[in-house]
């Protein structure tokens, strides 16, 4: 008898069973940053944006993906919000039947600006990437010095409300130890929930290498030097981070262990790069291209057959930790964050 789980009805679940709620939307792989982790400081090489998915195609895919399962929806970059009208495709996004949720995770730079129209347009949460609080460190990772234009967007967005703000530190070998306090202090004092991610094998540059990532046992402990965090049982259940309590009730943290100890066996995510190419896995060598069925007169059941047929066969996990691993050709805000 077949036991394999059957891929079919309002459920999306792959051949691990794992079961499919979560699909990430690229929506432009340009940004006005250069952060050392992501991208080379110049000679960018950007899509030609007559291959960005328009308004409508997205809407388009996110409803039948809906009808699939998804539930929750997450906008990435590049930057995001360097797309033109960006409340216009939240608004939309947001009126799917099926969609409970929908998200964004941006370097904050235009949130002072954008933050209100985005929240009105339905955008519940937001993720906030935020390396270093020092001026000097902020420059150096992100090759920009405009640390108070997105500490300025942080404050805006907590003003209007967003239903949720977290903030997103890569964690980095001799970078990142010296601001993960001020970080948490931050989380704390303003209700943000921090969460250290550990760094990946997904620059421009390729100058990753496993002594340069900062483990999450070790964020851990030097939070435990001050202060006392409670492990929150299921919380990979439901995202990608192992979170964790202050014993004093102020607030929590997140440590994404993606190197050190990988969530894949919990994963419930697919993404959707802005040229239409949906990618199972943050390191898929494999991508479907959606846009070719949407721009050849594909119809909805092909599409959905397309997306079927990618997550029954998604990647058991990423395999960074294995002597077969293979890097994307993609970067990461090529493929979105």
């Amino acid at each position: 008898m077949d036991t394999e789980p059957q891929n079919q009805g309002p459920t999306l679940v792959d051949g691990m069973g794992r079961t499919i709620v979560n699909l990430r939307i690229s929506v432009t792989d340009r940004c006005n940053f250069r952060c050392t982790y992501c991208m080379p400081a110049d000679n960018v090489e950007f899509m030609d944006r007559v291959n960005l998915l328009s308004f409508e195609e997205v809407t388009r895919i996110a409803t039948i993906a809906s009808k699939m399962g998804i539930n929750r929806l997450r906008l990435t970059g590049g930057e995001p919000l360097m797309r033109k009208d960006l409340p216009v495709l939240v608004n939309m996004l947001s009126n799917i039947d099926g969609i409970d949720d929908v998200a964004m995770t941006t370097n904050a730079f235009f949130l002072k600006e954008s933050a209100s129209a985005l929240k009105d347009a339905g955008l519940k949460r937001l993720n906030v990437s935020l390396d270093a609080l020092d001026p000097e460190k902020f420059r150096d990772v992100n090759r920009r010095d405009c640390l108070d234009q997105v500490l300025a967007g942080l404050a805006e967005a907590s003003r209007v409300g967003f239903k949720s703000i977290k903030i997103n530190a890569v964690a980095m070998r001799n970078f990142s130890e010296t601001e993960i306090m001020s970080l948490i202090e931050m989380g704390r004092s303003d209700g943000f929930e921090i969460r250290f991610i550990e760094f990946m094998p997904l620059d421009s540059d390729r100058i990753w290498e496993r002594d340069k990532v900062l483990f999450g046992h070790e964020i851990v402990d030097l939070i435990r030097g001050k202060y006392e965090l409670v492990p929150i049982d299921n919380s990979l259940d439901i995202g990608p981070a192992s979170e964790y309590r202050f014993a004093d009730g102020k607030g929590k943290i997140g440590i994404i262990t993606a190197v050190s100890n990988p969530f894949c066996d919990h994963c419930n995510r697919i993404r959707m790069t802005a040229d239409g190419k949906l990618r199972t896995c943050l390191f898929s060598t494999h991508e479907t291209n959606l846009k070719d069925i949407l721009r050849s007169g594909g119809s909805d059941e092909d599409i959905t057959l397309a997306i079927r047929e990618a997550v029954r066969i998604k990647e058991p996990g990423h395999k960074i930790n294995l002597d077969d691993f293979e890097r994307p050709v993609r970067a990461m805000h090529a493929i979105g964050g």
